[in-house]
């Protein structure tokens, strides 16, 4: 009895190490998760550079900075009415300002807080309907390995979004963020997923939790659109409030984040069900030899 029993303890221990599958099982399931979403990412990647470079351009268009010589007495004019909001929108009671285009316009050519904005960003008309701007985006291009004297192994080369933003002007966190309804490039059509993916677009990032600009910024309660010019408010004794939900800035990342975990799912069933297989196969095995 014993001697049958140690014979099959040494059938046991022989097709254990002769079948390792079992105990790789998890490192090999595990390594090819990560592979696969290795690739996957970076195929996606890929596939989001060849859309982009479908309305986008090689250089960058020219967008025309507003001159500032011999405009003095409109440069005081826009100054002062600049001035009065701030120190109104600082004291305890209401306040308000409309800028036309070409005061907003002006303010970009004029002052050094909005030169980033010169040669790329240009108010082209406002309705009581949405705000166009005409823009020359610099964004990234197609990854590639980085040439002799560019920092890092991976580069690209810059890709232009060069059209006109169509949007309306919301608050957000107590910040001036535009939501776009859409990005007209001429004989192209931008993607819609790519407008969801800019929108909201936070204009005024830079300046939040700043002197100047950025406090004055919090303090508004909304922003408004009429004919032909842009409506800054600040209402005495009402809390600013977001005009734009939450919600809709997460919304094309949660679409992102979706399509990846669904992507990641199946092949995680596919996986199980091979790993499944094996097993059964490993069981089947064992058996067969046991039974010899």
């Amino acid at each position: 009895m014993r001697t049958e029993t140690a014979m099959s303890d040494m059938k046991n221990d022989a097709v254990s190490e002769k079948s390792p599958y079992a105990g790789c099982a998890i490192l090999i399931a595990a390594l090819l998760v990560m592979v696969f979403l290795i690739g996957f990412s970076i195929s996606v990647l890929f596939r989001q550079s060849n859309e982009i470079a479908k309305f986008t351009a090689e250089k960058p268009a020219v967008v025309e900075v507003s001159p500032i010589e011999d405009r003095e007495a409109e440069l005081n004019r826009l100054a002062e009415k600049l001035e009065a909001f701030r120190l109104a929108a600082d004291g305890g009671g209401s306040a308000a300002m409309e800028l036309t285009a070409e005061e907003m316009n002006l303010a970009i050519a004029a002052y050094e807080p909005f030169k980033d904005f010169r040669g790329t960003l240009r108010v082209a008309s406002i309705s009581p309907e949405e705000i166009r701007l005409q823009i020359s985006f610099q964004l990234n291009g197609r990854p590639r390995f980085a040439k002799e004297g560019e920092g890092g192994w991976i580069a690209s080369d810059p890709r232009y979004l060069n059209g006109t933003m169509i949007a309306t002007p919301g608050l957000l966190n107590r910040e001036l963020v535009l939501q776009l309804s859409d990005i007209e490039v001429p004989g192209k059509k931008v993607a819609e997923e790519f407008v969801a993916q800019m929108s909201p677009y936070r204009i005024a990032e830079r300046y939040v939790g700043g002197e100047g600009i950025g406090g004055v910024m919090s303090k508004l309660t909304s922003v408004e659109l009429g004919e032909g010019a842009v409506r800054f408010v600040k209402t005495a004794g009402v809390t600013p409030t977001d005009t734009v939900t939450n919600e809709q800035v997460d919304a094309a990342s949660q679409r992102l984040f979706l399509f990846f975990g669904v992507a990641a799912c199946i092949f995680l069933v596919f996986v199980a069900i091979v790993i499944f297989l094996g097993l059964r196969l490993k069981k089947r095995r064992d058996a067969a030899v046991l039974g010899e």
